[in-house]
């Protein structure tokens, strides 16, 4: 089935402005149908984003390094699938490469590819781990995703300054108790530059 025109969005807009009680073509909310839409189009612009493609160029000139790589406090703005609120939060990738390195920006947008689609914050993480996982093959990966979901703090039992935790731990990060340690330990840490 083809996606609806922008028309067909637009109009979805304003009948759901009127389903609130509002008069669409008021002088306020005029414009409001095509700022939703393009809005949605940067909300959701993870549909067109292969995460796969994002890893596929690595480095391999990287001296035998073989310890963590980890890359924390990655902002991300989703949306929840039951409510089409907001879910905002940050997550925390490390991997142990075995000979091949990716770009760290290049984590950060396999976030956002994920992250810009309708999501449970389950499934937004074991993607983001599994993908690191399936396309750079290194020794683990560990994603640890805290965000703040609007669906529960805004509405149903409006409990503000409520966070959820998950985590995926493949690989060495599943199976070694102190590399698992060890990357918890360093996400705890305020700075590991002591200014940072």
């Amino acid at each position: 089935m083809p996606p609806p025109t922008r028309e067909e969005a637009e109009d979805a807009v304003r009948t759901l402005l009127r389903w609130a009680g509002e008069d669409p073509r008021r002088e306020g909310l005029h414009d409001t149908p095509s700022r939703v839409v393009r809005s949605y189009e940067e909300f959701f612009c993870g549909y067109a984003e292969d995460p796969v493609d994002l890893l596929t160029r690595t480095f391999s000139e990287v001296e035998d390094y073989d310890e963590m790589v980890l890359l924390r406090d990655i902002r991300f703005e989703s949306h929840c699938e039951h409510h089409m609120v907001p879910i905002i939060g940050v997550a925390h990738v490390a991997y142990l490469p075995r000979k091949r390195v990716v770009g760290i920006s290049k984590l950060a947008r396999v976030v956002d590819a994920y992250a810009k689609r309708f999501q449970i914050q389950e499934r937004l993480t074991a993607q983001i781990a599994n993908t690191i996982n399936d396309v750079l093959q290194p020794r683990g990966v560990g994603v640890v995703i805290e965000a703040s979901h609007q669906c529960m703090t805004t509405r149903g039992v409006h409990r503000p300054g409520v966070s959820m935790v998950t985590s995926r731990m493949l690989g060495t990060f599943r199976s070694n108790s102190d590399t698992r340690r060890e990357f918890l330990s360093i996400l705890n840490r305020p700075g590991v530059t002591g200014g940072v």
